[in-house]
């Protein structure tokens, strides 16, 4: 294990200088013990946790089980958050935090364990098989895997990959010719993915079909209950489970780190699709899924053809993140009336639903026999495997879009972290440097089923309070 003791010299300077920094006042946490609690836990997750330098979701306190969505085997690990890039971009908050090179070289190795995953088609799907003989093997760059070539924006999968790795190119002066070409591969190929109009698909092999019409969205003419399915919806226009608010926030980073005119232009672009992708009165809100004549349509069964509450409001931030960077008016037009019309679409308990039916407004739902689904309007005995009401956060969003039109400039502030935000984070990290999290109720991840009472070690955890307590020491000084 490794121990601040045998820390490089700056390690240790930094140490000195954060503690006479801090002077906090008396019970507060010192620089000193939040650097020694971070070196701890980062170490055991290094050191204990890291399968082929990658993460999955939960372990068993044990580490003999290991699970992302379902069971992972030995040589897995997983891409989609709160897998492996987000455990990397932890370690990476801890270096700028710490200027300690060990988390630097954790993030490296991170880094490459994403790379060995990174698919021929450009991006990344949810899982990465170091078994070249494994179930969820695809084609692999490097040559070492087989089977399929879809590159995903679902669940923020390629998108996180492409965050993360950008960000270790940054620390590495853009010098590392391993990484910088990775992230080179997947920004060019997340650009060919984005359709003339604008929009993504969810999944993508090969470059898109550039010359498909641009066009306003619409209600079906024909009855979307029964007609109208599409096989292959992922190869359609989607917004499904935020995904332009994730590939948003690539293309704003690209263009923050590389300066390159292309990502601007790709972020402006989306922007336009979702203008075009608001549907019309008395629905002035967005679906999950388009068609290729932009009539809202189903996804998987249970996902129906429908105004999206979610997506809606993943939409709303979009729009208002591109003003924030181009401050063209165009992109905040379409916010106001979608506001408006969410708040009047409320459920009783404050929520939204995550669909209303096309038109007639009414909550939708979806019930099941056996394997097979039905639509209903009643929301009691609802299958647990999906979200089918929503928090909303219409008064952040009018809020935000306030302070928009009356600052002229970005606004990207940064959050400090409190001494009492960290106090609970140091007091609950055990002797062999690990956060035990309880389930308090039942929660399915994939095919495992979790009952209160069932201990486990979370990644995203680790990556909360690692960020937090790196936070603390950049806002402490």
């Amino acid at each position: 294990m490794h121990s601040i003791f045998r820390a490089p010299v700056a390690f240790l300077l930094c140490i000195c200088l954060l503690s006479h920094s801090l002077s906090a006042a008396d019970g507060d946490p010192t620089a000193a013990e939040v650097l020694v609690a971070m070196k701890k836990a980062a170490t055991y997750y290094h050191d204990q946790v890291a399968v082929h330098g990658g993460y999955v979701y939960f372990y068993s306190p044990d580490l003999t089980q290991r699970f992302g969505e379902g069971t992972a085997s030995p040589d897995q690990i997983w891409v989609q958050p709160p897998g492996t890039p987000t455990v990397g971009m932890t370690y990476l908050a801890a270096y700028n935090a710490t200027t300690d090179a060990f988390y630097l070289n954790a993030a490296t190795e991170t880094a490459e364990a994403l790379i060995y995953g990174q698919l021929n088609s450009g991006g990344w799907t949810n899982c990465i098989d170091f078994d070249p003989q494994g179930q969820r093997t695809a084609q692999y760059r490097n040559g070492k895997g087989k089977g399929k070539n879809n590159s995903s924006l679902d669940d923020d999968q390629t998108q996180s990959a492409i965050r993360f790795l950008m960000r270790v190119d940054k620390a590495y002066d853009f010098k590392n010719e391993i990484i910088h070409q990775a992230v080179t591969t997947a920004l060019d190929a997340l650009l060919a993915a984005q359709f003339a109009n604008g929009a993504f698909p969810q999944v993508w092999a090969e470059p898109v079909d550039q010359s498909l019409p641009i066009q306003p969205a619409s209600f079906p003419k024909y009855d979307w209950k029964t007609e109208g399915r599409v096989k292959n919806y992922w190869n359609m226009y989607t917004l499904n489970d935020d995904l332009a608010g994730s590939v948003s926030a690539v293309l704003r980073e690209a263009y923050d780190t590389y300066g390159d005119q292309r990502y601007l232009a790709s972020l402006k672009k989306l922007g336009d699709f979702l203008i075009l992708a608001q549907l019309p009165s008395p629905q002035p809100a967005w679906a999950q899924q388009y068609n290729y004549d932009m009539n809202p349509i189903w996804a998987r069964k249970f996902e129906p053809a429908a105004v999206a509450g979610r997506e809606s409001q993943d939409a709303i931030e979009t729009l208002l993140l591109i003003y924030d960077v181009t401050r063209d008016k165009k992109y905040l037009e379409p916010v106001p009336k979608a506001v408006k019309y969410l708040e009047a679409s409320m459920l009783p308990d404050g929520q939204l639903a995550r669909y209303y039916e096309l038109q007639t407004n009414r909550p939708l739902y979806m019930n099941r026999n056996g394997k097979d689904y039905f639509l209903t309007y009643d929301d009691k005995n609802l299958p647990d495997h999906y979200g089918w009401k929503t928090g909303q956060k219409l008064e952040h969003l009018k809020n935000e879009y306030r302070k928009l039109i009356s600052s002229p400039k970005s606004r990207r502030a940064s959050r400090k972290v409190s001494p009492d935000q960290v106090k609970p984070i140091l007091a609950s990290l055990d002797d062999q440097g690990r956060w035990i999290t309880t389930f308090e109720e039942e929660k399915l991840v994939g095919d495992q089923r979790f009952r209160p009472g069932d201990q486990y070690i979370s990644s995203q955890t680790f990556a909360k309070n690692i960020e937090a307590l790196s936070g603390y020491l950049k806002s402490s000084r």
